[in-house]
């Protein structure tokens, strides 16, 4: 078994990535003149103004976006929707706290996504794979994003060649406002656990499944050992955000270790400290609940 680390850092990052700060546009005065507006109080971003005969970036993906283009609209604004629609999607993800499942978007592309599985039993236990997802430049109206691990890992639903996974048997017609990401990366996290032989990606794998479980089993831990002994590889694709593991070192790893497990420390404390027994009543000039007053013992 190894011992890894890897260190992501979601939002701050996502910040950097999905806020880029422009420089204060210059104003004509009357008299010719060009002067520097002043900073905004806020630092929050401002849509600009809509630009006349608008050109779309992308194409419409229905009529109703595309007489939306026509006044300028949505080729104006479709950058920030896509934006915004992309950190309203990482910010679910991180609410869902999805177990053993860790996503990074990258820093040169907010389409791209890294990110890692951990199965912790099951057939496939102790199977660490990284991914990568692809997100449609035109969603959410677009297709469902695609899912590709970094090596192909044995299963009847991962394609053996590319390591893509068979997202659309989940997603069939990606539905705005319906469908989100994070539903993707569950799907991906449950397909190792409840196994699906139905049109498989891999036949080899689902006939084995089928009829002979010991030889799928086999193949399945050499699958696993396969990508273990390629964790510590660099990143297929260069990019700063991707996620690197590397072997575990003593001297840096130890600390971070123990600063995280810290954290949990004054929580427990606080709880106990809000543990208060006594009469079922509200102390007059507090918010606490079962509370009483307190007594000085005599000396």
């Amino acid at each position: 078994m190894y011992k890894y680390s890897w260190s992501v850092s979601f939002i701050p990052r996502i910040v950097t990535i999905f806020s880029k700060s422009r420089p204060d546009a210059e104003e004509k005065t009357l008299s010719g003149e060009l002067r520097t507006s002043p900073l905004r109080a806020s630092a929050k971003k401002q849509l600009p103004s809509i630009p006349k005969n608008a050109v779309p970036i992308t194409k419409p993906a229905s009529p109703a976006m595309s007489s939306q283009s026509t006044n300028g609209t949505h080729a104006s604004y479709g950058p920030f929707y896509l934006e915004y629609s992309l950190l309203a999607e990482f910010t679910l993800v991180v609410k869902q706290k999805l177990p053993g499942v860790y996503v990074q978007p990258s820093y040169r592309s907010a389409l791209m996504w890294f990110g890692v599985i951990f199965i912790r039993h099951g057939l496939y236990q102790d199977g660490v794979f990284k991914f990568t997802v692809y997100i449609p430049d035109n969603y959410p109206d677009g297709d469902c994003p695609r899912l590709v691990f970094d090596l192909p890992v044995f299963h009847p639903l991962v394609d053996p060649l590319s390591g893509e996974l068979d997202v659309k048997r989940a997603f069939a017609k990606w539905r705005r406002n319906h469908n989100h990401i994070w539903q993707v990366l569950m799907y991906a996290r449950r397909v190792f656990y409840k196994i699906d032989t139905t049109a498989p990606l891999n036949p080899e794998a689902a006939v084995l499944y089928e009829k002979d479980i010991q030889l799928f089993k086999s193949k399945v831990v050499d699958s696993v050992k396969l990508c273990s002994s390629h964790l510590f590889d660099q990143p297929k694709i260069e990019d700063p955000y991707a996620i690197i593991f590397s072997p575990w070192n003593p001297a840096i790893h130890d600390e971070a270790r123990e600063k995280m497990l810290s954290q949990k420390k004054p929580e427990d404390q606080h709880c106990k400290s809000m543990h208060v027994s006594g009469l079922s009543w509200v102390k007059p000039g507090t918010v606490q609940p079962f509370s009483k007053e307190e007594k000085t013992m005599p000396t």
